[in-house]
């Protein structure tokens, strides 16, 4: 059965124990961390509402049918065929990476990343005692182009031994094409790095623009791969803290996995796993649906500041986060958040917390209703025209 869901609903989610709406005080409208302000798919909601329905709550056994869903999944979205054998569980993908790295490289070792990137692959890999080597993305003509010279200097330095590919890209909404991928999963085999694939923002990718599994690409590149991916993105369920990994090769599947038990990480939780099932058993309608919804959302951005001469939209080919170019205000970066928490009125998230790159940069999230987004377009007006 298939619905029709309502993007439009204004959710109240203050005192809800929202991370998002703790940050702020209640006059500034909170635009910032990556979940979004819709309410999950009603088949994922029923089946919760049931489920805690029968009163025991009990341990659970490894969950086969979390397993057959990121395959299906991934083999109908996608067109990747993924065997159930190659899925397991993890806690979130940023604790799966953290597993991964730990697996795969020692200390010392050097970390490949694309920048401006995702605070926590900055932080796991400091935390963890290996080097982080930034392949900075090249803003040219308003788009991010990857520098292939530069990646295939970091990646032969002997010491550097993953490569974290963040696909489609957070912040700049980057969707990587065939060719750019192919590039980087060449470069990666010549030189003996093994890529760790942060496909989390996989369903929400734009008219024009196709997400292609790194994996998928060959089998060369699937042996060579550990993908993580999570329904939390899509369908605002990241409070469950459920999410896969996915590996063809046996032998680092079981590299991982051995972290991942060391760690007591591999107990996966009632609801987590239930929401995880049917959202991607029965909820296509509802990624469909969020991708149409939100694309909306950043044309309005964007043509609400196409004569604005102090922002550039970073035109996204996909996330539901947008990349604001804010250097033409001349303010630091220090300024520039003070301004729009205090003046603005709107909580987003500060361009340096991704990196130097990042620096006079912005991210919002317009993963919420139409009219929030039209509300946080008329504070940014109002503020820089007072």
């Amino acid at each position: 059965m298939s619905f029709v869901h309502d993007f439009d609903e204004v959710v109240d989610r203050r005192g809800t124990d929202s991370k998002k709406y703790s940050q702020y005080p209640a006059d500034v409208l909170p635009m910032w961390i990556a979940d979004s302000d819709f309410k999950a798919p009603k088949p994922v909601v029923d089946a919760l509402v049931e489920r805690m329905q029968q009163g025991v709550y009990g341990y659970t056994p490894i969950s086969s049918r979390l397993r057959a869903a990121a395959a299906k999944w991934q083999t109908e979205r996608f067109g990747w065929n993924v065997d159930e054998s190659w899925v397991e569980f993890v806690p979130g993908v940023i604790s799966g990476v953290i597993s991964a790295v730990r697996a795969l490289s020692h200390p010392g070792d050097n970390i490949v990343i694309q920048t401006p990137c995702y605070p926590p692959f900055t932080d796991l890999s400091d935390h963890n005692g290996r080097h982080l080597l930034r392949n900075a993305l090249v803003l040219k003509d308003g788009r991010y182009e990857i520098d292939f010279e530069d990646f295939e200097e970091k990646a032969k330095d002997p010491r550097t031994k993953l490569f974290i590919l963040c696909n489609p890209q957070n912040p700049t909404g980057r969707v990587f094409t065939r060719e750019e991928l192919v590039r980087l999963g060449e470069i990666c085999l010549k030189h003996h790095v093994i890529i760790l694939a942060d496909e989390i923002h996989q369903d929400m990718v734009y008219q024009g623009h196709t997400h292609i599994p790194f994996a998928s690409i060959s089998k060369e590149f699937e042996q060579n791969t550990i993908a993580f991916m999570n329904p939390s993105k899509t369908f605002n369920l990241p409070g469950f803290r459920t999410a896969a990994f996915i590996s063809a090769n046996p032998v680092l599947k079981s590299l991982v996995h051995d972290v991942v038990v060391n760690n007591k990480a591999i107990g996966e939780n009632i609801c987590g796993t239930l929401a995880f099932c049917t959202a991607y058993e029965q909820c296509g309608y509802y990624a469909d649906q969020i991708a149409a919804y939100v694309e909306k959302n950043r044309d309005l951005v964007e043509e609400s500041l196409k004569d604005f001469d102090k922002i550039d939209v970073i035109h996204a080919e996909g996330t539901y986060l947008l990349w604001l170019d804010c250097r033409k205000t001349g303010m630091s970066q220090k300024e520039l958040d003070d301004f729009f928490v205090n003046t603005v009125k709107l909580g987003l998230n500060s361009g340096k917390s991704f990196g130097p790159e990042g620096e006079g940069f912005l991210r919002i999230n317009v993963a919420c209703p139409r009219s929030t987004v039209e509300e946080a377009m008329k504070r940014i007006v109002t503020a820089f025209n007072a």
